[in-house]
């Protein structure tokens, strides 16, 4: 399918086939009929993207901050290569759009195929032939409304909360600073609800506009001139609220907002203006400031928009999709007409031409629409899977690898990783996103790109898949791929709950495949290095700090679903304690501070041959300390470990050693050569399948510890653990 991308580094854009996106369960996938181009925020994205890095920094300071912390903890070029890969990427446009329901997941029953609908989210409703739509993003659209109307509910929307953020009622009067898209609605939904209304730009054409389509007074500013007019209209009162709707770095517009409004009036940022408030005119006045966020409640809230879980109406009235609602029933009863702010319309073939327009300004222009063919009448679905120009087939002896998953992570390790690994092919990338799959491929040269995950299964090059998707889908891709005769090679954990753990361990043994998980520490040169060093130095004493740190609520290992941090990422040091002692786990103990984090512990395992590891996971430390500190004593001697970048060795009775890297190397690339070289000379997986099932029953006694306040003995949890896991 086609969709309209931007180069986040250089600003270019494209058209580009893409496969279409995976459906979802608590969503739709929509076939686009229109979409909005909003010349506001698409035009400010452009010309973002197409600055300098300096220019980028200067717009976004908060993202500066975060590139100097990484900086000081993981050094230069690790903070370089992150940078180059957010910005190397290919961004979806679009916000607002409209067109048929083609297909429906289980939570989003409410839709049927073949309804109309309009969508919206920047990253969902995106100018392409088709898109996934979360259920909470997408409304029907009422009887007699045109599709192209349609199209314009996202941006109507934010009108709409602007109105109600607001607060006029019937007969009052608002003013309207600003009179492009958002301002012309503005006008409209306030016009609807029986205010009188003043709309004030610099553009005459609009002015007109504004005047024929509900605005009682229109004005191009003049200064006093303006501020008498409005007086006049107001019978000397001032205006009850004033609506920022303009884009512009001055601070004019909420200057000028203090001197047309009246006294204890409310004054709404909807756009983008400068905001250094004039304290005496505001403190006059006593005026009431409000920033008007997006489309309405459950913006920017993950568990609503992209999970589905509504707000009761009883609590929250005006949620962002029931403001969708609201918009489309004005539109069809004709108070709000968004078909006559239209001054351009191209088929999507020609979406850069209309990128272009708004970019450079080059005439007049408004309501920008694209559009799009009509479905196939062969009934032919778009594509799910894309041959790439490099598609050349993998070489005598080399292993076809393929990805599902084309996330930050893949971007940033394993992709670049298997360039560097010569027994390697590329083969496929899979996505739910078919953009980032055909970014990804495109980048690093893979034959395929697709959405759907039993393409790369079916294709009967691809001997290993590599699977980087969230934590709670490991367990049921690893069994599909095994039953599909491949190798999986999956990032940590393996599963995140018993019955999963049984139900990897079930089909390994059935299909007699192969899994690896990519507890990458232990591949470290670093901890390689003090391995050698312990050996025959007897039992161990071992001591990891991971100050992990805090993740924001919304962010999605924070989902209960997810398994938490202690099987999703404390996994790794259990395997780097069972690789040190080469000996089974017998016993976890675990207890958690009385912050009420499930985030943090202090875990202890006991080993067979006598060692001892225990881990502090913490969320509560300063990133200043640092994350990673390993500390190892045995047998007279010390080891101690820092970041995977430098180590202290003090033998006993011998010279102290320091060893240092350029930057911290903690195995990823070794893994993953380990892993294809392995595969291709069809030798058994560097780590054994008994190994994972270990620290995957780990991670889960140090979770159950927590919560039952006693000890747990590994062997207790094994039975139900078919053969193949116990050696």
């Amino acid at each position: 399918m086609k969709q309209i991308t931007q180069n986040l580094r250089s600003g270019q854009l494209k058209i580009d086939e893409v496969p279409a996106p995976l459906l979802k369960e608590q969503g739709i996938l929509v076939r686009n009929r229109a979409s909005l181009v909003s010349a506001g925020t698409e035009r400010m994205m452009m010309e973002l993207a197409k600055k300098s890095l300096v220019g980028k920094a200067r717009e976004r300071p908060d993202l500066v901050r975060k590139v100097l912390e990484k900086l000081r903890r993981d050094g230069f070029l690790a903070t370089l290569q992150t940078v180059r890969e957010k910005l190397d990427r290919e961004a979806p446009m679009g916000y607002s759009a409209c067109g048929e329901v083609v297909a429906v997941g289980a939570r989003a029953r409410e839709f049927q195929p073949g309804q109309l609908v309009a969508c919206a989210g920047a990253g969902h409703a995106n100018h392409a032939e088709v898109n996934y739509i979360p259920r909470l993003l997408a409304t029907r659209v009422p009887e007699g409304v045109s599709a192209e109307a349609a199209a314009y509910t996202t941006v109507g929307t934010i009108a709409l909360q602007g109105v109600r953020n607001a607060d006029v009622r019937f007969g009052e009067t608002a003013v309207v600073l600003g009179l492009g898209l958002i301002g012309q609605l503005t006008v409209q939904i306030l016009k609807a609800s029986g205010c009188r209304v003043v709309g004030l730009d610099l553009s005459p054409q609009r002015v007109e506009l504004a005047a024929q389509h509900g605005a009682d007074l229109a004005l191009v500013p003049g200064g006093e001139q303006t501020t008498s007019e409005v007086m006049s209209f107001t019978r000397g009162r001032g205006a009850d609220a004033v609506l920022i709707t303009a884009a512009t770095e001055s601070n004019a517009p909420v200057e000028q907002a203090a001197e047309l409004a009246r006294d204890r009036a409310r004054v709404v940022m909807v756009g983008v203006t400068g905001m250094d408030l004039p304290r005496r005119d505001y403190f006059q006045k006593e005026l009431t400031f409000i920033v008007s966020r997006s489309y309405g409640p459950g913006r920017y809230d993950n568990d609503y928009e992209e999970a589905g879980h509504d707000y009761p109406v009883g609590h929250v009235r005006w949620t962002e999709n029931r403001n969708m609602e609201a918009f489309l029933d004005l539109v069809a009863g004709g108070g709000v007409r968004p078909e006559v702010l239209t001054t351009h319309r191209f088929p999507i073939e020609r979406a850069t031409d209309a990128m272009q327009l708004i970019l450079e300004g080059s005439e007049p222009h408004l309501g920008v629409v694209l559009t799009y063919p009509e479905p196939s009448t062969d009934g032919a679905a778009q594509p799910s899977r894309i041959e790439l120009p490099t598609n050349v087939g993998k070489g005598k002896g080399q292993v076809g690898v393929s990805f599902i998953g084309a996330g930050g992570f893949s971007r940033a390790t394993h992709l670049p990783n298997l360039r560097g690994v010569s027994k390697g092919a590329a083969r496929g990338v899979c996505d739910a996103d078919g953009l980032a799959a055909r970014a990804a491929a495109d980048k690093f040269g893979f034959s395929f790109c697709t959405s759907q995950p039993d393409k790369v299964l079916s294709d009967d090059q691809t001997d290993l898949v590599i699977l980087t998707t969230p934590h709670s889908k490991h367990s049921e891709a690893i069994c599909k791929i095994v039953a599909a005769g491949k190798v999986a090679f999956v990032e940590k954990p393996l599963a995140i709950s018993m019955e999963q753990l049984q139900d990897v361990v079930a089909a390994v043994d059935e299909h007699q495949g192969q899994v690896m998980v990519g507890f990458n520490r232990r591949f470290s040169p670093l901890a390689l290095e003090l391995k050698q060093f312990l050996a025959g130095r007897g039992p161990l004493m071992m001591q990891y700090r991971c100050n992990a740190g805090p993740l924001p609520p919304d962010h999605w290992i924070s989902d209960p679903a997810e398994g938490g941090r202690i099987i999703g990422e404390a996994c790794h040091f259990f395997d780097l304690f069972g690789f040190l002692t080469d000996a089974p786990p017998v016993q976890v103990t675990a207890a958690a501070p009385g912050t009420g984090s499930v985030d943090d512990a202090l875990v202890t395992v006991t080993y067979e041959d006598g060692s001892v590891g225990t881990l502090a996971y913490t969320s509560q430390g300063s990133s200043a300390a640092g994350k990673e500190r390993l500390e190892v004593f045995a047998g007279g001697s010390t080891a101690v470990l820092e970041e995977y970048r430098q180590m202290w060795l003090y033998p006993r009775g011998g010279k102290s050693t320091r060893r240092k890297l350029m930057q911290p190397d903690k195995g990823h690339a070794a893994e993953l050569a380990a892993v294809v070289n392995a595969v291709a000379a069809g030798e058994r997986l560097p780590i054994s399948f008994q190994s994972l099932v270990d620290t995957t029953l780990v991670s889960f006694a140090a979770v159950d510890a927590m919560g039952h306040g006693q000890p747990v003995v590994i062997d207790r949890m094994r039975p139900g653990i078919a053969d193949s896991a116990r050696g």
